[in-house]
């Protein structure tokens, strides 16, 4: 029998009842790693962990709470390693996206933005890489950015200053993790197909029109590029950000 990529491999993924996060978490799950699958909705975690444990006869636990509150992020990284003993891959995937006009974009909506989409992330790399530098083997985080870090987007200034942010921190960490054989990278997503974009309608006709290679991203185009970023054989890779757009930030025309 063939030894999957990721057999006894443990990771935590936030953000990830569905979607992207979710097909991350399939994948390594049926790879062979133990899963923490975490989302805010308790319901849609219990319901997501439940399907991918059963496809992929694994491990995939539910563990719904807020990945940008500090004691969660703690007490993930502490469940990963009482259930399985240690922590290989650290995937902050949680984000929330609130679109608003720069010059009266209110500062509630600003700062929520920013303890999610920065303050989890940043938290979940420490508490994660902390575990890691316990560890003969050290470990891998992998951060999801966004195309609109890259490129200016209608009503995103907040949204894509955050998404910008995640990727200095990549190369940041490289500083400061690489001695502990941590690396870190980020994915920066494009105009993807989603339970939440497709709810619009036009979405995915207006993307695949606006999309060189003639439609928007699936979750699995996603998840294959984040699988392959925290495995083995791309440990030689870190503070990078690979863009996954289907060229769309090669030309960036607007959906507006």
């Amino acid at each position: 029998m063939n030894r999957k990529s990721f057999d006894q491999k443990v990771a935590i993924v936030t953000g990830a009842g569905q979607g992207i996060g979710y097909e991350i978490c399939r994948q390594l799950a049926t790879e062979g790693a133990h899963v923490i699958l975490n989302d805010l909705d308790s319901q849609l975690a219990a319901i997501a962990s439940k399907s991918i444990s059963k496809e992929s006869n694994g491990d995939c636990i539910a563990f719904a709470g807020d990945a940008s509150e500090i004691g969660f992020i703690q007490n993930m990284v502490d469940t990963a390693v009482s259930k399985f003993g240690k922590l290989d891959i650290a995937i902050a995937n949680a984000g929330i996206t609130l679109f608003g006009d720069f010059s009266t974009y209110p500062p509630e909506s600003f700062f929520r933005v920013m303890q999610v989409n920065l303050g989890g992330t940043f938290f979940l790399a420490q508490a994660a890489s902390n575990q890691m530098k316990l560890q003969e083997n050290g470990g891998t985080l992998l951060f999801t950015s966004s195309v609109t870090g890259h490129q200016a987007h209608k009503n995103l200034a907040a949204y894509g200053m955050s998404k910008a942010a995640l990727e200095m921190l990549a190369k940041n960490l490289v500083i400061e993790l690489s001695q502990y054989k941590i690396n870190v990278n980020t994915i920066a997503p494009g105009a993807t197909l989603t339970e939440r974009t497709q709810a619009d309608a036009e979405y995915e006709k207006i993307w695949s029109n606006l999309t060189p290679m003639g439609r928007p991203a699936y979750s699995s185009d996603i998840a294959n590029a984040a699988l392959f970023l925290v495995s083995d054989k791309a440990k030689h890779i870190t503070g990078q950000s690979v863009v996954i757009d289907g060229g769309w930030t090669s030309i960036s025309p607007s959906p507006f």
